[in-house]
Formats: structure tokens, sequence, C-alpha cells
């Protein structure tokens, strides 16, 4: 990776970013695409506020590539504009949806940028309360943690939002701020809440800012909340065609309420801008949400198409590259995903036991390989293979753990408590196997999904209910397959498991509804 590299300036230290980070195969089609509406006044010279408008729109659609160099064009046409130092420091810290810690060496980049931007003497006290507000994501790296800095980010901006009631952008961002400063475990929503608030009357106002739309998405991008973003949802692809994470983007919103086939229809669209912009973690993303909505219509052959194509776009992928929304640890976890959904949602439980995990910086991606191991041995009596890969999730949850990841490490701690539920039901140790299921379920609910994801592998409450049901206690199984809908509405497997279950009770009201469920669903277009 190419150092940052210095030049002099007249009146001003520019430091123009030609890190490796941000490169592309060829040029981006951004510069004559729709990417929406939007006005960030700055003291900067005229003449680069157009280029400064359309690298703000991509940064709100998280395209942070093309977001860093439109700053940087907007740098060396105007040295002293130091608001663009800000566009730089905030586009570096790149999706602030991902719990991810960022490695020192963006932390570096971005810390750098904002002490350019703080070394300016031109720009004005609104400008500076942008560029004090981004500092607090990276000053002292080294010795306060990430929530520490991504919350005094948020308190920045609510700060500066308040100083300055008519500027459109602070509110935006503060929006945005209190959505990635939510803790998971915050049932009462009280951020996501207040944010998406916030957003829709802008939206009203402002039908055509990108910013406003995708926000929106993320901030009810929760099952108690998914439905209030249907209309941006919808919207959202047509504001910003040119950036594909705004075609990817609605596919949240449609995953959450259960919209199978619009799901594919913008992840098909996501994918093929992505690839015609060498996006191509963002490319595997939308991959990852198009697999699982063609497994939930059981599309298998669809599905199937997406599993045998990944190898042709990994060889084009370079984790370390970053262009739009999905960083490449997103492309990590996709690679790893896609094969294990496409096992796991069909049953083919030999599939899943043979899958090989591929080894990763990222150990929550390898845990998913790992977590389809585990299922598929303990369902085809291999209590061999289903013990390696429970130790392995065992050790990537200590690893996790150790290296402050606290979000992921959970989430590795519910995969192996379901893991090794079920290797307990094939070894015949019923009661073991319930509690501990019933353990995944209860941390599975205390929880909520990464944006990296469409959902889980296989939701706990669903894994429950099988395992129920293969017990002959259907009552109680489709109990489970209920609360599984709640979270995840128009899942197959779990409209599948409550018919099931719902005619071994006796309870043919049920067994009717859910199996009209089940026609409606998998209904071919």
């Amino acid at each position: 990776m190419k150092q940052l590299a210095r030049i002099a300036t007249t009146g001003c230290l520019g430091l123009l970013i030609t890190t490796g980070a941000f490169a592309q195969d060829h040029p981006s089609s951004h510069a004559a695409g729709k990417l929406g509406s939007v006005h960030f006044a700055t003291s900067c010279t005229p003449t680069v506020a157009p280029t400064f408008d359309r690298s703000v729109a991509l940064l709100h659609s998280f395209e942070f590539g093309a977001a860093v160099r439109g700053f940087q064009d907007v740098i060396a046409a105007d040295p002293s504009c130091a608001i663009a130092w800000w566009g730089i420091a905030v586009s570096t810290w790149t999706n602030p949806m991902t719990p991810n810690l960022r490695p020192p060496a963006l932390l570096a980049r971005g810390l750098e940028a904002v002490q350019s931007a703080s070394r300016a003497t031109t720009a004005s006290d609104r400008e500076r309360g942008y560029i004090a507000a981004a500092s607090q994501l990276y000053t002292d790296y080294q010795t306060r943690d990430q929530r520490t800095r991504v919350v005094a980010y948020e308190k920045a901006m609510e700060a500066l939002s308040a100083k300055f009631p008519a500027d459109t952008e602070a509110k935006v961002f503060y929006a945005i701020s209190l959505v990635a400063s939510a803790q998971p475990t915050d049932k009462t929503y009280a951020n996501q809440l207040k944010a998406g608030a916030m957003l829709e009357t802008l939206f009203a106002a402002k039908p055509e800012h990108p910013g406003l739309a995708h926000y929106i998405i993320h901030s009810y991008d929760v099952p108690a909340l998914a439905d209030r973003a249907e209309s941006a949802a919808k919207r959202y692809a047509d504001i910003a065609p040119a950036a594909a994470h705004a075609l990817h983007m609605p596919s949240h919103t449609f995953t959450r309420v259960g919209m199978w086939n619009q799901s594919v229809e913008t992840n098909i669209r996501s994918r093929e801008v992505a690839l015609r912009d060498s996006s191509i973690a963002e490319a595997l993303h939308a991959s990852d949400y198009m697999t699982y909505a063609y497994l939930q219509m059981r599309r298998d052959s669809a599905a199937r198409e997406v599993v045998r194509g990944l190898p042709a776009i990994a060889a084009r992928f370079n984790p370390n590259v970053v262009s739009g929304a999905a960083p490449g640890s997103a492309g990590v976890f996709a690679l790893a995903a896609i094969p294990a959904r496409y096992a796991l949602e069909r049953r083919a439980w030999k599939e899943a036991a043979a899958l090989q995990p591929k080894t990763s910086v990222f150990p929550y991606t390898e845990a998913l390989t790992h977590f389809a191991r585990a299922l598929g041995a303990a369902h085809i009596g291999d209590s061999t293979t289903a013990r390696t890969s429970i130790d392995s999730l065992d050790a990537f949850r200590v690893r996790l753990s150790a290296s402050g990841e606290a979000y992921w490490a959970e989430q590795v701690a519910i995969q192996r408590l379901g893991a090794m539920a079920w290797l307990d039901l094939s070894l015949g140790r019923r009661d073991r196997a319930i509690a501990e299921m019933r353990e995944a379920v209860t941390r599975e609910d205390a929880t909520e999904k990464s944006a990296v994801t469409p959902g889980p592998l296989a939701p706990a409450h669903e894994l429950l209910g099988d395992m129920l049901l293969e017990l002959k206690r259907p009552a109680e199984a489709l109990a489970e397959y209920r609360e599984s809908l709640k979270r995840e509405p128009n899942r197959y497997r779990s409209l599948y498991g409550a018919s099931r279950a719902a005619a071994a009770a006796g309870d043919r009201a049920a067994e009717s509804k859910y199996s009209r469920d089940l026609a409606l669903l998998t209904k071919a277009e």
C-alpha cells in the first residue's frame, strides 16, 4: 500500500491521498450517473461547489472511494478548502453501520486528514464544527476505544446541528450517527426512532436527497420497525441509480418484510453496477442478499447459479480495496455465507458438513463455515467433524472477545450454542440439547443482526422449532416457528416448519394458513 503523499500548497498544507486502498480497475461511471440532489454550503471557491456537492452525494450513498477522489479533486482545484479534508476523513471511516473495529492503517489515514483540515485557517465556524466532530472518530485512537469515539462523534454532531438549525446536512449526518451509535441490545430502539423521525421530516421536504432515503432504511433496519422504511426503500434506487449501494440498500427493507422478488430484482441491478464500477465487495454483498431471497422462494437453481459464479467474482476481489459501502470484510463474509446458506436452506446436510473453511483475518467469517459444517455433521451423525467445528467456533469466540470485537464474539457464541445443541441431540442428550438451544434463542433475541447479513444462517427460534418437532413436541415447535416469523417474516423454512408442526398438533386452521403462505411464497412468477 502506498503511503500518503504530502505536497506543498499556497496558504494550506495539502495531503493528497493516493493510497491503493481506494483504487479501482477502471474509471467509475459516477461522473455522469444520477446520484440525487445534495447541496452542502462551503466557504470554498464557488467553482468547486458542483464537485463538492457530488462528492457529498457519493458519500451519502456510501460510495467511499469515489467520494474520496471527488474531495481530492476539490483540494486540487482549491487547496484552501479545508472542509474537503473533512469529506476525506468521513469517507475514510467507511460504512458507519459496520460494527467492526477499524484497522490502525485506516485510522492513521483518517487522523491525518482531520489534522490537515484543522491546520487550515480559512474554514468557517460551521466548517470547523464538522471538522471537530469528525476528529472524534480518530483522535487518540490508540488509547480511546472505538465505542467511545463513535459516541463522541454522535454528541459532536448533535451539538453542531443544534448550533446551526438551518443546516440540513448537519441534521442528516447527526441522524446517521445516532443509528451508528445505537446499541444492538437496546430493544427500545430509541436512537433509531429519533433518527427516523428527523429524517422523515426532512425527506418530505427534500425527496431527491439520497442520504435521507438511505438513512431512513438504516434507521428502521430491524424487524420491529422495518415496515416504516418501505416508502424510502421503494424510492432510493430511483434517486441514485448510479450508486450500486443505492440499488442494493432497498433490499434491507425488502428482506425485513419478506418481499423476496423485490429483493432479487434490486440486487441484480446493484451487482451489475458494482461489477461495472469494480466495487467487488459490494457485488458480493448484493449476491448474498440475492441468494438469501432466491432460497426463500425455493428458486434453488437460481441460487445455485450465484454460487457457481462466485469464483469469477472472487478472482477480481481484493479485500484491501475500498470503493463502495461494503468493506472488504463484507466481501469475505459473503464468500463464506453464500455456500453455507445454499447448503443449510436446502437441508443438504452432507454438503454442509463438507464445506471447507477459508482462513481469514475476520474470524466471524470463518465461523459461518464451521457453523454450517457442525450442523450438517450433527445431522448425519458425524460427531467428529461436528466437534472439531464447534471447537473452532469457541476458539473464534475467544479471539474476537480478546480483540474487542464484542458484537461478533456474541454472534459466534450463539452459533456455537446452536451447533452444540444439535450435536448433543444426535448423541441422545435431549434435555441438554433443548437447554442449549433455548439459551441460543435468548441470546439471539437480545441482539440484532449486522447490516452485513440478510439474516442468520439458521435462526435460533427456527432451529429450536426443528428440534422440538423432531422430539414430537409439535405445539411447542409451532410456538417457536411463530416467533421466528416475527423476526424473519415470510421465511420459507419457518413457514414450512410451522405448517408441519400445526398439522402434527392438530391445529387445522394454522396448518391451512401456513400452507397457503407457502404456496404464495413458492408461486412461479
